[in-house]
Formats: C-alpha cells, structure tokens, sequence
C-alpha cells in the first residue's frame, strides 16, 4: 500500500490493498525497449518509429530526424509529449501552429496536422487505437479480442472553448508538495509526467497498489526501472503467475494490466517515468490534481 507521506494515499475511495480483487483471465504484463527490437516504420531520411498499444492507447516513439514531418489525419485528438531529451518540434493543426522547443505536453486536434522535427531526437505521439496506428504495433495480437477485465472506453466531455492546438509548457507547472506529479487530460488521455530522480527509488518507500478496470502505461525516457508486478489469485490454481520483477532500460514501455498488483522502482542514477491512461482517471481528477482542468470539463 501507499507509504503514509506519498499524497495517493488519500484519494477517495480508500486506500490500495497489497493484493488486489480475485479474478481470473488476467492478461499479461508486456514490456517493450524500443530501440532493442526492429522499428514498426523507417521514413527515406532515416527515422524509425516503434509502436505500442494497450487497450484503448498506442504510443509511437520516434527516433527522428531534423526535417523530416509526421502527418496525421484522424477524427478524434491525440498528444505530443516532449522531455529534456526529446527533439525539437513544429506543429500544424488547422489554421494553428507553434514550435515547441522545451518540455510540454500537446493536444493536436482532430483533423489534418502534422509534426515536423526541427532537431534530431525522440518524437513521442500518443494516438487512441480507434484509429489505423493500432494495427501496426508490435503487441497487436495480445488485442485481438479485448480485454474483459478493461472498462469500456469512451470519450470524455469537449474542451470548453472548442478543439485546438494547445501547448502546455512543463516550466510552468512544477513540481509541487501536495499534488501528485504533474498531471494533464484531453478528452481520451491523462499523462503524469512524475518528478525526475535523481537517486534510486529506496526498496523501502515502494507503492503497490491495483486498479480495478484500467490499464496503465508507463513510459521511461531516462534511467533504469525495475516493473514489480504481482497477479492476484482467483478460484483457478492452473491460472496462478508468479510474481515480476522485469528490469528495464530507457526509452521504454510498460503495459500493466487490471488488477494486478504493481509499483516501479527506479534503481539507477537519474530516472523519470511518465505514466499514461486512457480515457482519463476519474480519482486523479476528483483530487484536484490535473493541471488543465479548465480547459477539459469532467461532465
């Protein structure tokens, strides 16, 4: 369970259980390291880009190249991210644009847009599996049919003054006591972009915890993790799994399936993880902690 200090142990609903609800058919946990397997797509100037999904989300990581531009038309938003290690980048949405040349969060509307890298570096686009990126990911036999133990996705309300381009500087929302990371939602994404470390994680001040009907996505972008995963024990002994501890390098991903049991512990010099869900968390959005709220009403 939460340590006493961490601020997640006073959300609503009570406290996480060190072992989570019986249940039977829990999928896997999957891993990915993005530059140890063979890229989804290589553009002609020489970018190569991985792609991941859980239910609902895909993430796209691209190790790109000054120049080149990465076109999009669908119906529905989707999100830049940008780290201290990411490219810089211009983006077109509509009548909008903007370059981007600090860590932020994007929303990029529906419609036509485009990124194009200004510099070498990782470009990270998530995109919601309603649209074509779903079928490219390295995972997508694990969704041939979906997982029964994920709510039903749908979307959350409209942003209050319409779908646009926005740009959230993480300079302008740093990390404060009392408030869980640093938090943003769009209609279909939450992003928690947590503080970076610059120690490991100490074994003794872990946080497992369950979510009953979500999936979460945790990106490292920097350092070394540990994922501890453990599955719950339903009626069936012959669907028993042991325990995880999966070491993990960055850039990488983390898919952890409902309910299991799980906490990530970073265990080298310098770290930052950016946890991802789709649609977005109604308990981190109760406490008060999104930072664009405004922006994107809950009902």
């Amino acid at each position: 369970m939460y340590a006493a200090d961490d601020v997640r142990s006073k959300l609503a609903g009570g406290k996480p259980q060190s072992q989570g609800p019986p249940a039977t058919g829990i999928r896997a946990a999957q891993y990915l390291e993005f530059r140890d397997s063979e890229p989804a797509e290589v553009t002609a100037k020489g970018s190569k880009t991985w792609v991941f999904r859980s239910q609902n989300l895909a993430v796209l990581w691209t190790d790109a190249v000054a120049g080149d531009v990465f076109a999009r038309q669908q119906d529905d938003e989707y999100v830049a991210l940008l780290y201290s290690g990411s490219a810089q980048i211009r983006v077109a949405a509509g009548h909008d644009s903007a370059e981007v040349t600090e860590d932020a969060l994007v929303v990029i509307p529906a419609g036509a847009s485009s990124i194009e890298a200004l510099t070498d570096g990782p470009v990270i686009r998530l995109i919601t599996t309603q649209n074509d990126v779903a079928a490219t990911a390295q995972n997508a036999a694990a969704y041939t049919d979906r997982d029964p133990q994920v709510a039903d996705w749908q979307p959350w309300p409209d942003p209050v003054d319409g779908f646009r381009l926005r740009v959230y500087p993480l300079a302008q929302t740093p990390i404060a006591e009392g408030r869980f990371g640093r938090i943003f939602r769009t209609t279909n994404i939450m992003v928690n972009f947590l503080a970076e470390e610059s120690a490991p994680r100490p074994p003794t001040k872990l946080s497992p915890h369950h979510h009953d009907d979500f999936e979460q996505m945790s990106l490292a972008v920097t350092g070394d993790y540990v994922h501890h995963i453990r599955y719950p024990w339903g009626p069936d002994s012959t669907e028993w799994k042991p325990d995880e501890h999966t070491p993990v390098g960055s850039p990488s991903v983390a898919i952890i399936p409902p309910p299991t049991v799980h906490t990530s512990q970073g265990v080298g010099p310098a770290q930052q993880l950016i946890d991802i869900f789709s649609p977005p968390r109604q308990d981190f959005s109760d406490a008060g902690w999104v930072l664009n709220a405004k922006d994107y009403p809950t009902r």
